[in-house]
């Protein structure tokens, strides 16, 4: 059987269609046929050379949502559901050896070194070829985590659980607010509009965002936020003012970073209150360095700091829930579709930062 994807054979040039004979199925393997594709912020960081994981060539698309075309032998959900021709499936994007030191014994699968990503470090010459999810179909490999979704879900609203849902969950199963806190959110792309409705769903009392586009504000705000502040119109110093305001002159409790600039975390890290925490999931490649006052900023005001290093099966299986609670909510981050043939207008789109979410349909 073959198949068509659209693949990236070097940075900074357009993506190309290519056709892939897919390999015969070894046991516990599924082959999927693509619903929903979704096309994220890392994938443009990827396309211009910025992720050193990016391996030549490659099927790009870390996020899907497929129906399965065919199972060899038995291969069961993470909740234990027998898979079969026509489920629909999600999955846990990230393949960890459960082996390794940070697998077996931390029980951080999100940090091992043997991890391998669909769509992020599967080069399309390394069988089963078909690694990402800008194609026709997909072979998952039997040691893939995969979880079923109802028929009449619309696919294109999960894609996004799988990556910038998964993150999200992560950082908040690392350390979340507390009930009543107030929560600062630096960035209101797909990551920060996820980190609002968590921020909700576990009691954030006042939930404030800074972005530089009032579209994705607004879309925030639909989600929770219950203070927005336009980096645009605001300066520095008004946006230090409104949030010291609001916070009787205190700070935040808590602050996500949701940008992946130095610049965020300069402005960020001084509006956390002493005692406070500040948790940094946007930085997907490497930014330059980020110079901080550490005594003043960290240590004299005992601020705790937490990176956020992608996902587990437990947080894309977490974000998928939340999304499944609040599907129609959840559709209005998806701005952009398009179809398999058109991923390179899809990316500019992401790249322009004129789609929240993009959503490929092949």
């Amino acid at each position: 059987m073959k198949t068509r994807a659209m693949v990236l054979e070097a940075f900074n040039q357009p993506l190309v269609m290519r056709e892939f004979e897919i390999p015969s199925l070894q046991d516990g393997e599924v082959l999927i046929k693509l619903e929903a594709a979704g096309v994220c912020g890392s994938d443009v960081h990827m396309l211009r050379g910025e992720d050193p994981r990016t391996p030549l060539p490659i099927i790009l698309g870390h996020e899907g949502v497929g129906r399965i075309l065919e199972v060899k032998g038995e291969k069961r959900t993470v909740e234990g559901e027998l898979l079969k021709s026509g489920d629909l499936i999600l999955w846990n994007r990230g393949v960890s050896c459960h082996r390794c030191f940070h697998c077996a014994v931390l029980n951080e699968p999100a940090l091992c070194k043997n991890r391998k990503v669909y769509g992020i470090n599967r080069s399309s010459k390394v069988a089963p070829y078909v690694n990402g999810c800008y194609s026709q179909e997909m072979l998952l490999t039997a040691d893939t985590d995969i979880f079923k979704v109802a028929a009449d879900v619309d696919p294109a609203i999960l894609v996004s659980a799988s990556c910038s849902g998964a993150t999200v969950a992560h950082a908040f199963d690392l350390h979340r607010p507390d009930f009543g806190d107030t929560v600062l959110i630096q960035g209101p792309g797909p990551l920060g509009v996820y980190a609002v409705a968590f921020a909700k769903q576990l009691g954030a009392q006042e939930i404030i965002v800074i972005g530089g586009s009032e579209n994705r504000l607004q879309t925030c705000r639909e989600f929770g936020a219950t203070l927005t502040l336009n980096r645009r119109e605001l300066s520095l110093e008004d946006r230090k003012q409104a949030i010291m305001d609001k916070t009787r002159g205190r700070g935040v409790d808590f602050v996500v970073e949701a940008v992946g600039d130095p610049s965020a975390v300069h402005e960020g890290i001084k509006l956390v209150r002493s005692g406070g925490a500040y948790v940094s999931i946007g930085f997907s490649q490497p930014p330059g360095n980020c110079q901080i006052d550490f005594f003043q900023e960290v240590v004299s005001k005992n601020l705790k700091i937490q990176g956020v290093w992608v996902s587990g099966t437990r947080h894309t299986w977490q974000a998928m829930k939340l999304v499944l609670e609040r599907p129609e909510l959840f559709a209005r981050m998806i701005t952009h579709r398009f179809s398999l043939e058109q991923a390179n207008e899809a990316l500019a789109a992401m790249a322009q930062r004129d789609a929240l979410k993009a959503v490929l349909a092949p």
